[in-house]
Order: C-alpha cells, then structure tokens, then sequence
C-alpha cells in the first residue's frame, strides 16, 4: 500500500476508535431538542499535555536518523533540514500530528516544503516504530523554544 494511502487508512481507523471511546455511532442518541442547544463557550485554554514519549530515548534515534538533516543541535542545515528548536510547524502541531508527519514525511513538490529537500517517510529508517517516533517528538518538544 501506498503511503498516502496508508496515511488516510491510519487516520479513519483513529477517528473511527476516536469515535466509538467517546460513544458516537452507537444506536443510543439524545433526544433532538438537546442538540440544538449551544455548547458553553471555554474561556480557559487547556493547558498543551505532557508529550507521552520518552525524551531520552528519543535523542537517540533523533542522534541516528534526524541529526543528518536536521543538524546535531536540531537548529537544521541549510538546504536539507529544518530548525526544530523554533520552528512554527513543530509549535501548531499535536504530538500525533507530528508523529504522523514523521511517518509519510514531506515531497520536494510539497508547497509546504520550503527546502526543496525530500523530508523521506520516517527520516528514511522504515524500521523505526511508532514508538520510537512519538520519543522523538517527545526529544523535539524538550528542546523546542
């Protein structure tokens, strides 16, 4: 298969479990009247979560696959990487998001790709688990600015 079609697979299959953790689909429904009503707006934004993998274990294989590209102070090289330690994409993205990206990568016909530079699918190592890339999310987010 294909990683766009991968990449559409995993997702259905996260909000489809999304979906059934938080009760939709099931046959049990409120009555109409309560769904018209508007949810209370939050005024407090929540505060970002803890990323869920290990920091220590995630420098590693940043030290193996990512520091390549993305240099070994992750502040990138010029016309292959980019900057992890201030970059915006890192800042807007979820650790999921991030480990999702990680794992299709960026084309160098991306719009998006500022380089030029093919960002390859798992910074090239197929090998490397979901795991191992939510560790290095969890590496990229401890020395993010």
């Amino acid at each position: 298969m294909n990683q766009p079609y991968k990449f559409v697979f995993a997702l259905l299959v996260v909000l489809g479990l999304a979906l059934t953790a938080c009760g939709g689909g099931g046959a049990e429904r409120l009555p109409q009247e309560s769904k018209s009503e508007p949810a209370p707006a939050q005024e407090q934004k929540a505060e970002p979560a803890a990323p869920a993998g290990d920091a220590v274990a995630g420098k590693k294989v940043y030290d193996s696959v990512c520091i390549a590209c993305h240099g070994p102070d992750a502040k990138g090289i010029e016309g292959l990487g980019k900057d992890l330690t201030t970059s915006e994409f890192v800042a807007q993205k979820s650790d999921q998001e991030l480990v999702e990206f990680i794992k299709v990568g960026r084309t160098p016909d991306d719009p998006l790709n500022t380089t030029g530079v093919a960002m390859p699918p798992k910074g090239g190592n197929p090998a490397l688990t979901d795991e191992d890339l939510m560790n290095v999310v969890a590496f990229i987010r401890s020395i993010h600015q």
